[in-house]
């Protein structure tokens, strides 16, 4: 298969940096003329962009590399913020009318400061699904911006990661970073040419980020590659790993399973994604078809609504009382779904949980990953799900499908682009459980490596 993404890496772009090919400084002129094309996507991809600021940033980042002090491989180079982490002095809008005016953060996320540290330059704030509580990315209070596939037809970008996806693809960023409490890493990635990285939740802080469903939020980047994705999540875990290195194909041993992952999946997605476990089994991988019967009981566990609806009615039922019309009604009646779920019901989602992840796990415990698609479907135009409130519910259902499986799971989750060179998107899903995301890093590189043969 031929290479899956034109856009620069990270190491790429330190090499240049390193050589004198382009400064920091240079990179940031190019990122903010692109945000602010008017035949572009910038007003849509961004809820503030700090010109200045960054500018700033990128001159003392050339001055440091000058004196031989660079910080870490993301030194110098642009990265969009999800608008739901806080940046001191900004406003946190998390996609909401209700937030535009909120007071301005007083200190930074804490995965921000990290960020800052190693010497990213901050360039935006991306739009996002207000609340982060779809996997669609349509936001009525400041706009959509469109997948840069088939950019005629105007297709969604997946969310809630909206706009961190299409500004590391329309190359507004280098590196993004989102959050995923459903796949709102995982979708924009899958549906925007990416590769993203939903870690296990506990590894990154979320101190600084507005909730969602603390019990399922987690917080990773929006790359080029598997590699930019290792280097912004070492950054965000500051734990100081290796990078990951691509494996022999005959060591590794992979599951993937038809059960409930391919239902519903356009004949364009199955075969692609069918043609890519043989790809990699044509180049020695080891691969097992598997049933995981417990992924058929998760839409009956959750059917009040789950932790997410519970949570998240807990986050904003004063607001929802007082301020019910600057809500998105999209969102607002799927977190009012919460109001009926009670402690006993709480408590026995929890206990259900431990119960299916346990199952899930010993059936998983002899692979190195699991590999099923991203989204089961091509992105739909935003206009079809403009318009149709069956429309936008039925696939906001199916497209978190699959990367909820993951996130009530807690494990952590990869998706590779896997589709070819100028045809739709699809995204490889490569997971594992809670604490293997090392090991699902160098899965993941290796399968990068093969898909480019």
């Amino acid at each position: 298969m031929p290479s899956l993404s034109q856009l620069p890496t990270i190491l790429e772009l330190q090499r240049k940096l390193e050589a004198g090919e382009t400064t920091s400084v240079e990179l940031v002129e190019q990122t903010l003329a692109r945000i602010a094309d008017p035949s572009g996507e910038g007003s849509r991809t961004f809820t503030a962009v700090w010109p200045e600021q960054a500018r700033a940033a990128a001159r003392a980042s050339d001055t440091l590399r000058q004196a031989g002090l660079a910080r870490s491989p993301l030194e110098g180079l642009p990265v969009s913020i999800k608008d739901l982490f806080d940046v001191a002095g900004k406003t946190t809008k998390a996609g909401a009318e209700l937030r535009r005016h909120a007071p301005a953060a007083e200190r930074h996320a804490t995965i921000v400061a990290r960020l800052a540290r190693a010497g990213a330059i901050l360039i935006g704030h991306t739009n996002m699904t207000e609340f982060a509580f779809s996997g669609l990315g349509l936001n009525p209070h400041y706009g959509t911006p469109s997948s840069p596939w088939d950019r005629g037809n105007r297709r969604i970008p997946g969310g809630s990661s909206s706009g961190a996806g299409v500004s590391v693809a329309d190359g507004m960023a280098v590196a993004a970073l989102g959050t995923d409490t459903g796949g709102s890493i995982r979708i924009p990635s899958a549906f925007c040419g990416l590769t993203g990285f939903k870690p296990t939740s506990a590894r990154v802080p979320a101190e600084g980020a507005f909730p969602l469903a603390s019990s399922l939020d987690s917080s990773g980047p929006l790359a080029a590659s598997v590699t930019c994705c290792a280097i912004l999540d070492d950054i965000l875990s500051d734990e100081g790993r290796p990078l990951p290195g691509a494996l022999p194909p005959k060591s590794l041993r992979l599951a993937t399973t038809s059960t409930l992952v391919l239902d519903g999946a356009d004949e364009y997605v199955r075969d692609t994604f069918l043609d890519t476990l043989q790809h990699l089994r044509d180049h020695g991988v080891l691969i097992d078809d598997i049933e995981i019967p417990e992924f058929l009981e998760l839409a009956h566990i959750n059917r009040k609504g789950g932790l997410v609806c519970a949570e998240a009615y807990a986050v904003h039922r004063d607001d929802l009382a007082a301020h019910p019309d600057t809500y998105d009604p999209r969102v607002s009646s799927r977190i009012l779904r919460g109001k009926d779920i009670d402690c006993a019901d709480y408590i026995e989602l929890h206990a259900e949980r431990s119960r299916w992840t346990a199952a899930v796990e010993s059936r998983l415990q002899n692979y190195d990953a699991l590999l099923i698609p991203t989204v089961p479907i091509i992105a739909p135009t935003i206009a079809s799900l403009q318009e149709s409130d069956e429309a936008y519910f039925a696939a906001n259902g199916l497209i978190l499908r699959n990367p909820t499986l993951i996130n009530f799971l807690d494990g952590c989750a990869l998706s590779l682009p896997c589709h070819r060179p100028g045809q739709a998107p699809v995204g490889l899903m490569v997971a594992g459980p809670a604490w293997s995301d090392a090991r699902v890093l160098e899965v993941g590189r290796s399968i990068e490596e093969l898909l480019a043969r």
